[in-house]
């Protein structure tokens, strides 16, 4: 029995020193021991260039062990201390900034961030919730700078100056922390609001400035209308000048044309020219009811009235034959007597 009480008792210790002296290093962890106050090693996921020459700067001899699983210590006084090795996020409470047309705007902010180098973020911070609380100083420090240097409706409704706005704030931000061993991913804005008192100052002032603009596009688009009205009214005044010459020019040569076949008809035949301009004459002048006095001897009246006709067309009415012969003997038996 006393064998078996010796060797439970010497079992329990075992397994006491040996769970004292493993710990285990999971895919999402970095880890330091510390021993007597003096961090011994390092031991990480991964460790990139610029971290690993940080540890040898701090600490030449400082053993850093990559990889995760099951992990050695001296058991008693080795002590692990373990930090997140994964994005931490950051969720602050809304804080009030004054943009550059001095308004006031509340902003709800959340932040991504990451420990870098664990041993430093030990040595500056030694634990998560210090590291937050400098961290939203030093945000919201930058975040009154960089929203102070643009006008509120800007932050309000330019998505893409807010989203350049962010990059360069979270830059900023990393810059601050990069001796502490942190890097600040990633910054987004949860909400924006406005206090209540400034609405209508910024509803006017957005009114404003879009009426503004609308009276530049309307300014604008006037003067490309005259410009276009101008273009087509020289263009119509030209195209009709040169229309009208045209029309002149073929004008110009009919008339030339008909006067040359005029004189080339009247030359070869003038007694039927002049009777065909005369027959014209009258086509236009008489007409129903129409009454003319004109002399028997114009020119108009030749072959009207039948003056200077030949003998077969007289103005006198024409006799019947038994009274023409009644009068011819009337004549010879007064030539008889």
């Amino acid at each position: 029995m006393k064998k078996f009480a010796v060797t439970g008792i010497i079992a329990f210790f075992a397994i006491i020193i040996i769970s004292n002296s493993i710990f285990t290093l999971q895919e999402d962890e970095s880890a330091l021991v510390q021993r007597f106050g003096r961090i011994e090693a390092v031991y990480m996921r991964d460790v990139s260039d610029t971290v690993r020459a940080q540890l040898q700067e701090d600490n030449p001899s400082l053993p850093i062990y990559v990889g995760t699983g099951l992990k050695f210590k001296v058991p008693f006084i080795d002590k692990v201390i373990k930090y997140p090795a994964k994005l931490i996020l950051y969720d602050s409470p809304p804080r009030e900034v004054i943009t550059l047309d001095r308004h006031r705007l509340y902003f709800d902010n959340t932040a991504q961030w990451k420990i870098e180098n664990p041993l430093r973020f030990y040595m500056a911070y030694n634990n998560i919730d210090s590291a937050k609380t400098r961290i939203d100083d030093v945000l919201y420090s930058e975040m009154r700078r960089s929203v102070g240097l643009m006008n509120s409706y800007v932050v309000i409704s330019d998505k893409e100056a807010s989203g350049e706005m962010l990059l360069e704030l979270a830059e900023n931000v990393s810059k601050n922390f990069t001796r502490q061993g942190i890097s600040v991913i990633d910054i987004r804005i949860k909400r924006t609001d406005l206090p209540v008192e400034t609405y209508s100052s910024i509803y006017n002032r957005m009114n404003t400035e879009r009426q503004q603009e609308a009276a530049m596009y309307r300014s604008e688009g006037e003067e490309i209308w005259l410009r276009v009205r101008s273009e087509t009214d020289r263009s119509v005044i030209s195209i009709t000048s040169q229309a009208q010459r045209d029309a002149e020019i073929i004008r110009g040569d009919g008339d030339s044309e008909a006067a040359r076949i005029y004189n080339e008809a009247y030359g070869n035949n003038p007694e039927f020219f002049e009777f065909y301009n005369l027959l014209e004459t009258y086509r236009i002048t008489i007409g129903n009811g129409s009454t003319l006095v004109v002399p028997l001897d114009s020119p108009f009246a030749k072959y009207l009235l039948g003056v200077g006709l030949s003998d077969d067309i007289s103005l006198q009415p024409q006799v019947p034959a038994n009274t023409q012969s009644e009068q011819d003997s009337d004549n010879n038996g007064a030539t008889e007597e």
